[in-house]
């Protein structure tokens, strides 16, 4: 992966932190999402996962090493990819996709997404390493 590749990843997962809340949430409308998680998944919750998006926008413009940065990212995306098994653990989609699709879909892929950018983070970082 080249460096122009990175740095449209880290575009790529603020556009997915910014705008999968602003769609899924219908622009912080959406109360379904709020009731089945009100900790992590509270309005507040949301605001800060697109500000982590804006996080990763600047990553993307910044030219020296980031490594420390990815790694923090990656660490962050654990996190929520923690929080997700768990949830899945705990509740049900079902019940979720019969009060609200987009809640449903939100909490069906919003860990697999960040899964992916968990690895991408760690993926830069460990290159980072080995330089």
């Amino acid at each position: 992966m080249n460096q122009n590749q990175i740095k449209q990843g880290f575009v790529l997962a603020a556009l997915f932190n910014i705008g999968g809340v602003l769609l899924f949430s219908r622009g912080f409308t959406n109360t379904a999402i709020n009731e089945a998680d009100p900790v992590v998944m509270s309005n507040f919750g949301l605001l800060m996962i697109m500000v982590w998006g804006l996080a990763y926008w600047g990553a993307a413009k910044i030219d020296a090493n980031i490594k420390w940065l990815a790694a923090a990212f990656a660490l962050e995306k654990l996190v929520y990819v923690v929080v997700w098994i768990s949830w899945l653990s705990k509740n049900s989609l079902a019940q979720l996709y019969r009060e609200d699709l987009f809640a449903g879909v939100f909490f069906s892929i919003y860990g697999a997404n960040d899964l992916v950018f968990m690895l991408f983070f760690a993926y830069v970082f460990f290159r980072a390493s080995l330089r």
